[in-house]
């Protein structure tokens, strides 16, 4: 069973779970400071192993109108300045091959976005870091088809990798989450994570951005980490109707502390057997 290390943090499917945790998109300061500080108090509180996670560019976005973030530069400065005033190690989405060698000068891991996992160049440019990667399973593929993009990460000498669940497309504006695909992940023995909120996505639900159904956070959640599973990944905001990136999926910050406790003693439960 593969384990890979972030900083401190032990990540494995027969670990206690990592949380990645944090906005979906950087937004203001004042939001900003207040996501990272309350998930970090409620992890510390539980004794959970937290990795915060905001991109500081969404380059996928259904319109062009839609906020992106920061932009590159700016957007790992406030990265590193977080990992810096809250000594936390910090994860984000790459899209080029260049940005690959700017955001390893940060990041403690290096997310591959889903619509973008089966993209060469991009994986290459990762793998030469020597940063651990979260690879999004693509929402068109199916879990075997992850294999391929391992043996590529395998090809250019960078084993330390994760595969993150997002859901499956099922149709049109809707995806589903398959456990037994999960189960079916595992058997790579690297380390999966689940990213519950963007699986509850309805792609392009509200014509020009998706919709969500955030009230099902909670019995999502708890379905993906019965499968025992290394780690939850999860998007927070304190007013999800007023996030500025997919704010129908995210759970309200509010809700954390009931969130994880009820996620820390399901894994603890399954990881006992």
């Amino acid at each position: 069973m593969k384990k890979i290390k972030v900083n401190e943090i032990s990540i494995g499917n027969d670990q206690p779970f990592v949380f990645i945790a944090g906005l979906n998109v950087l937004e203001d300061e004042k939001t900003i400071e207040e996501v990272i500080s309350k998930c970090i108090s409620s992890t510390k509180k539980l004794g959970i192993p937290y990795i915060f996670k905001a991109s500081y560019d969404k380059a996928n976005r259904s319109s062009v109108d839609s906020f992106r973030g920061p932009g590159v530069e700016r957007g790992l400065q406030i990265l590193s300045d977080l990992k810096q005033d809250y000594d936390v190690p910090v994860i984000s989405d790459i899209h080029t091959a260049h940005e690959a060698e700017l955001a390893a000068e940060v990041l403690d891991v290096m997310q591959i976005p889903a619509f973008l996992s089966r993209q060469t160049d991009l994986i290459e440019a990762a793998c030469s870091t020597s940063i651990p990667i979260n690879i999004k399973k693509g929402q068109f593929l199916a879990p075997s088809d992850m294999n391929n993009i391992i043996q590529k990460c395998k090809h250019f000498n960078n084993e330390d990798i994760m595969i993150c669940e997002r859901g499956t497309s099922f149709g049109y504006h809707n995806l589903v989450v398959d456990m037994l695909g999960m189960v079916e992940l595992k058997k790579t023995k690297l380390p999966i994570i689940f990213d519950v909120t963007h699986s509850l996505q309805r792609p392009g639900g509200l014509g020009d951005k998706a919709d969500g159904r955030s009230a099902s956070v909670f019995e999502l959640a708890r379905s993906g980490m019965s499968v025992g599973l290394a780690g939850l990944f999860l998007e927070t905001h304190p007013d999800p109707h007023k996030a500025l990136c997919d704010g129908p999926c995210a759970l309200k910050l509010d809700l954390l502390d009931d969130f994880l406790q009820e996620i820390k003693s399901l894994d603890e439960l399954i990881k006992s057997f």
